[in-house]
């Protein structure tokens, strides 16, 4: 596991009349804690710690399509970042934001929750009797399935990797006959409610810390960003969403519309956002890495991923254009579930690392920008775009795509984080 730890202020939880929260972003990939600081002067980031997790696990019962991850590993991670903050600054924590990717579902026992136990930092927890995570990546679901199930009361559609939808599935697959079982399903509180006090200690966090309601990582990563109503915000990371703010007092239509690129997330305060959610992103570039890195290894030569990255960005940023194009929703959409990827306009001398990675690249933006034009943005009035996530922040290919598909400002390296805006909306609402 790689670690992340970075001091961003240096404010700290000791200075009289400040208020420390702590922010806790479940990811699909890594794990994050962060500690802000409120004062008189705003909120700042004291430190944060991330960790990858690798938890992914066998799913021998949806087969290839399954996408599911190990509890027990996303836990230990977590458990790692907060060893790594400071134990002095985690005693003055008042509330707990969490965070988390969104869509899945895991199981537990009734009754059983997690098992806490001693250690040398105070206690920790190991979750007991919990199923995988089944994620919101999972592709178990069909579209003729879905078709089957009831429509959602909802402008939301149903799609593959939901909860509620993966449910239905273990349903359908023992063979049970039965309505869907609504007592599992958590009751809805208010952005910012107290789900609860913490029971015991926590690496220095002391018993009866209050806890938030978890929040969606989406909505949590644009609250510690967007701080102008003119403002989009561009996140690639896994997947990959460009979003706008809906205007005060928007409400979303009563029916959802499977074939709509672009869904109303509620937000905070009783607003919405229109999100153009894709699930191609980073994920695609990965997906090439390790088809390439397979290639060599069949044919004699083992290379790291990592090297095999870096090189073929360095062609990539060598080869300004291309004729090449590339259609790279191998991953499908949730309003295409059914659409494949595909390479067109093919030419001998298109066919380089560097042709190929740039039109890889292209494709991802062109996808995102077919779900949400740059049109649409210049008529909601939009005036920046607000650029986030490892993906972008590790390729300057995409980032010069991006600002060729979309000709506004566009500002990188914000404090796009789930875990500290999940932090901020405690201080905001406690």
């Amino acid at each position: 596991m790689m670690a992340d730890n970075q001091a961003v202020a240096l404010s700290p939880c000791t200075t009289p009349g400040t208020v420390c929260t702590l922010g806790i972003d479940l990811g699909t990939t890594s794990v994050k804690a962060a500690l802000v600081v409120g004062t008189e002067q705003g909120q700042l980031v004291t430190q944060s710690c991330s960790r990858e997790t690798q938890a992914q696990a066998d799913s021998p019962a949806a087969g290839a399509q399954g996408m599911e991850q190990d509890v027990q590993i996303i836990i230990e991670a977590l458990n790692e970042c907060l060893v790594a903050l400071p134990q002095e600054q985690l005693q003055r924590v008042s509330h707990i934001g969490i965070s988390g990717q969104m869509h899945g579902v895991v199981f537990w026992k009734t009754n059983q929750g997690c098992k806490w136990t001693e250690s040398g930092t105070g206690h920790t927890f190991q979750p007991e009797e919990v199923s995988h995570l089944i994620t919101w990546q999972d592709g178990r679901c069909s579209s003729s399935f879905l078709s089957s199930l009831p429509q959602p009361q909802s402008h939301l559609s149903l799609a593959t990797g939901f909860g509620c939808a993966t449910i239905y599935w273990y349903l359908k697959n023992s063979l049970r006959e039965s309505g869907f079982p609504i007592h599992l399903l958590p009751e809805v509180g208010d952005p910012g409610g107290i789900a609860g006090r913490m029971s015991h200690d926590w690496h220095g966090i002391p018993t009866g810390t209050e806890v938030g309601i978890a929040l969606g990582d989406f909505q949590c990563s644009v609250y510690s960003c967007m701080t102008e109503r003119t403002d989009a915000v561009l996140n690639i990371s896994t997947s990959a969403q460009l979003t706008i703010p809906m205007p005060l007092g928007f409400q979303p239509p009563e029916t959802p519309d499977s074939l709509s690129a672009v869904a109303y997330f509620p937000y905070f305060d009783g607003n919405y956002l229109a999100v153009a959610a894709s699930l191609n992103g980073g994920n695609v570039l990965a997906t090439f890495v390790d088809m390439l890195a397979c290639w060599m290894a069949e044919l004699g030569h083992d290379v790291l991923e990592s090297s095999v990255y870096t090189q073929m960005i360095n062609a990539a940023l060598a080869q300004n254009d291309t004729r090449l194009s590339i259609c790279p929703t191998i991953f499908g959409e949730r309003h295409m579930p059914e659409r494949l990827a595909s390479v067109t306009r093919i030419t001998a001398s298109d066919l380089s690392l560097g042709h190929v990675t740039r039109a890889l690249c292209q494709g991802i933006i062109q996808n995102l920008h077919s779900m949400m034009p740059f049109q649409h943005l210049k008529e909601a009035g939009v005036k920046r775009i607000l650029g986030s996530g490892s993906a972008l922040s590790k390729n300057e290919v995409l980032r010069q795509e991006v600002e060729k598909m979309f000709p506004f400002p566009v500002i990188y390296g914000k404090d796009v984080d789930a875990a500290v805006g999940a932090a901020i909306v405690m201080l905001h609402r406690k």
